[in-house]
């Protein structure tokens, strides 16, 4: 992975722990109340949320996120970074919820 690659997910991540310290210090209802999960493919579905709502925080214009996706999408590093993202998520909610074993 390429030292920018690395410098954007570090970045990406630092945002989305921020903005989730403030938000969960407003009193606002928290979008994320936990990392239990009924199951793997629900865990897997709120590690990709993660990741989705990460994009979001780190670019919160709506019209450059939609314009650079059209960059990404075709970008075979940037799908592969976006799968890290995702699964570095899924490994934490697998752990949070003993790996779905009583």
């Amino acid at each position: 992975m390429t030292k920018s690659i690395i410098a954007v997910l570090f970045a990406f991540l630092l945002a989305s722990s921020h903005v989730a310290a403030e938000e969960g210090m407003s009193g606002s209802e928290a979008w994320l109340p936990d990392l239990i999960t009924d199951t793997p493919e629900e865990g897997f579905a709120l590690a990709v949320k993660l990741s989705r709502m990460g994009v979001k925080t780190t670019q919160p214009d709506i019209t450059v996120l939609k314009t650079l996706r059209e960059a990404y999408a075709r970008d075979p590093d940037s799908l592969i970074a976006a799968s890290h993202v995702i699964a570095v998520h899924f490994r934490t909610i697998a752990a949070a919820n003993n790996y779905w074993r009583d």
